[in-house]
């Protein structure tokens, strides 16, 4: 199946299923929002199944075509966003660029960050720009969507857990980070709304590119319009989904209904250094940070900027066969 959140309805949103080819669109019978359907997930979902088969073979009554600029975020708030750093390739770059040091224990141990999920930005929304020292940037990821996990779960526990997969664009603002994390408290203001694609999709959706642990396909990501990266999202991922899950239950059950990102996508050189930029053949970044910090190694300072009012960020990933499996996340940034 494929959901989606229509922009009416209440803040929550009204409950899509949506096309294989995201061409139509149908309100979703069983449950009226996407929290709703993940609550009772194993009572909804065979029906909410038939209605997307139906809707597949041109005999939903009231299906219209889908606009992913109508959308909400498929969950338009969660009762959870965690994110993770799985790709350590990403997080060693970006401490590299603030002169931190990356311990031993980040490859052995996962880092995640919990994150504000009360406002998130539809696929489409534009990104909101307050000052352009901050330091705007898009960070490209994959994240799964939860049913009820129990506190201590093991990692096959966990990966029973995963209802949904989507894409995310984790905005981040990169000049009040250091600021921050000296603190010693985390993100707080470095992190504002995020955005998430025009869909979810059920894991039955993405064939041998999902093996109940990674999504093995490149995310494709566009700076105005011109390609900036396609890394891997099977490839250096050091913790895999069900790792992330199990790390974050460890103290505390997650309830129905909660996002768990990955992290940047990052790909290392075939040579085992920085990747490279797509203009010389690399498969480029998901993140302005990390071509920085390639430019800032390579030629001793960063040449590109971040991100300016006007600027046009698309992330999205293709099947085998080209097509768009989520939609994609279409957003322009606009001075506040």
């Amino acid at each position: 199946m494929k959901l989606a959140s229509l922009k009416q309805g209440g803040r929550d949103g009204r409950l899509l299923l949506v096309s294989r080819d995201l061409s139509r669109a149908v309100a979703a019978g069983p449950a009226t929002t996407l929290q709703c359907a993940l609550d009772d997930w194993r009572a909804l979902a065979p029906a909410l199944a038939e209605q997307a088969a139906a809707l597949e073979a041109g005999a939903a009554p009231g299906a219209f075509p889908f606009e992913p600029a109508a959308c909400a975020s498929p969950l338009p708030r969660a009762y959870q966003w965690a994110d993770a750093s799985a790709y350590v390739n990403h997080v060693a770059l970006v401490r590299h660029a603030r002169g931190a040091e990356l311990p031993d224990s980040f490859w052995s141990d996962p880092l995640i960050y919990q994150g504000g999920s009360d406002s998130f930005l539809g696929p489409c929304d534009p990104i909101p720009l307050g000052e352009e020292s901050w330091g705007l940037d898009f960070e490209a990821e994959v994240a799964v969507v939860l049913d009820e996990v129990p506190q201590g779960a093991t990692p096959e526990q966990a990966a029973e857990r995963i209802r949904l997969l989507l894409l995310v664009n984790d905005v981040s603002l990169r000049g009040l980070i250091p600021g921050e994390l000296v603190k010693g408290f985390g993100f707080f203001q470095s992190k504002p709304s995020s955005a998430f694609s025009p869909v979810a999709v059920t894991p039955d959706e993405l064939g041998a590119a999902w093996d109940g642990r990674k999504l093995k396909l490149p995310l494709l990501v566009r700076l105005n319009d011109a390609l900036f990266g396609r890394p891997d999202a099977g490839v250096d991922m050091t913790f895999d989904f069900p790792t992330l899950i199990a790390h974050a239950a460890r103290t505390r059950p997650l309830a129905a209904g909660s996002i768990l990102g990955a992290g940047t996508v990052s790909n290392r050189a075939p040579d085992g250094g920085p990747g490279r930029p797509v203009a010389e053949g690399g498969r480029g970044y998901a993140c302005i940070a990390e071509q920085r910090m390639v430019e800032i190694l390579r030629d001793g300072a960063p040449a590109t900027p971040f991100l300016r009012a006007g600027d046009r960020v698309r992330i999205e990933m293709l099947d085998a066969a080209g097509a768009s499996i989520f939609g994609a996340i279409d957003q322009r940034v606009v001075a506040r």
